[in-house]
């Protein structure tokens, strides 16, 4: 019999729509997140040489020293922050991260505080706890933005923990500074965890970033190397989590996790190491793509409403038009041969959207951007 746990864990569209796209012939794909550069040279020589040098054994679960080393030198480096290695643990994804996250902070019938839009799996780990989810929505009129005072509102003695975005999928939004600091005060008044997930940090142009650890220690920061070094497969991430926390999660990572790939681990202190130069270049790519979608979006007078500052999403309103956002997403893979996400996904509040990733090369943003304006044109006008 299947738990009702895992009954209760909802498809996730993106992948949904991979899958029926990969079955077809000549689709451009819009609908995940997938960065179209290589990881740095130096990478795959690191892991190479790992490979061949024997370093294929488990590791501790917390991740190698020299790897938690060089990730605290991350922090100091880009945002000033001190952060004691023996606080870092290494894992195999992000989405582990998040999962001992919720795991350490969640007892059954707490609440966890999303957004609403939310990247679409966040309520699945949520649930995988036997949590219950509650939402603050975001407007476009705000950028997306949260506004301190509905997350005020929203928080309550049954509050475990508040889960974050900054850069946020599916919309784009950076928090700011202020904003950040609102909310880490709000989860101290309420003795709950800020849970942020930095995985699109580095992928910023409009905005400076900050990271939560910058105005709290009491917080779990996940973020990892899939995004901004282009190692989705690869699969490592981390946590930084509050040393209250170290040990359960420590323990938690044994249990669940055993260790993040030893070799890849390697690669990882050669990503950290990557020049700033090459990271820049990435991120003006990203901007120039973004640019031309967003022009784009709004000739085909669908309503932006916003200019999305990091990350490679941005969604689009298709609420005026026939049939809901999945609907629409079908025609456009059907009849277009372009893939992208339905808003609803991402929660009620992204449900008359679709979500438009711009993370492929210009030359298939552009074919993808003829073939839908055909379809916009001959088919739902």
């Amino acid at each position: 019999m299947v738990s009702q746990r895992a009954a209760e864990v909802t498809p996730f569209l993106a992948m949904d729509v991979l899958e029926r796209a990969n079955a077809m012939d000549d689709v451009i794909h819009l609908e995940v997140g997938e960065p179209d550069f290589s990881p740095p040279e130096r990478v795959f020589e690191t892991a190479i040489d790992a490979l061949r040098a024997g370093h294929t054994n488990y590791t501790a679960a917390r991740g190698k020293p020299d790897l938690r080393r060089a990730i605290a030198a991350h922090y100091d480096r880009e945002y000033g922050v001190d952060v004691d290695p023996d606080r870092i643990v290494v894992t195999p994804g992000t989405s582990p991260a998040l999962l001992l996250a919720m795991a350490a902070l969640v007892d059954p019938g707490d609440e966890v505080v999303l957004t609403d839009p939310h990247y679409a799996c966040y309520p699945n780990f949520v649930r995988a706890v036997d949590g219950r989810v509650r939402t603050v929505p975001l407007r476009p009129s705000d950028g997306f933005q949260p506004r301190l005072a509905d997350f005020d509102a929203a928080v309550t003695a049954d509050t475990a923990a508040l889960v974050l975005n900054s850069p946020a999928n599916p919309t784009g939004a950076v928090m700011d500074g202020d904003t950040l600091a609102g909310l880490a005060d709000i989860a101290t008044a309420a003795e709950a965890t800020p849970v942020v997930d930095e995985v699109y940090h580095g992928l910023s142009y409009d905005a400076a970033e900050h990271t939560m650890l910058e105005y709290t220690d009491d917080a779990v920061v996940l973020n990892g190397f899939s995004k901004r070094f282009a190692m989705t497969g690869w699969r490592l991430g981390w946590m930084v989590v509050p040393p209250a926390l170290v040990d359960a999660v420590n323990r938690l990572a044994q249990n669940l996790l055993i260790c993040a790939p030893n070799f890849v681990q390697e690669a990882g202190v050669a990503a950290l190491e990557t020049p700033s130069g090459r990271l820049q270049e990435i991120r003006e790519t990203y901007r120039e793509r973004r640019d031309r979608l967003v022009e784009a979006v709004t000739d085909w007078g669908l309503d932006l409403g916003y200019t999305p500052q990091g990350a490679y999403y941005l969604l689009a309103d298709v609420s005026h038009l026939p049939g809901d956002s999945l609907d629409i997403a079908t025609l456009l893979l059907e009849e277009a041969g372009v893939a992208v996400t339905p808003g609803v996904d991402f929660g009620s509040e992204a449900a008359g959207y679709l979500r438009f990733s711009y993370a492929t090369d210009v030359e298939a943003i552009e074919t993808a951007i003829a073939r839908i304006e055909r379809v916009l044109e001959t088919e739902l006008n």
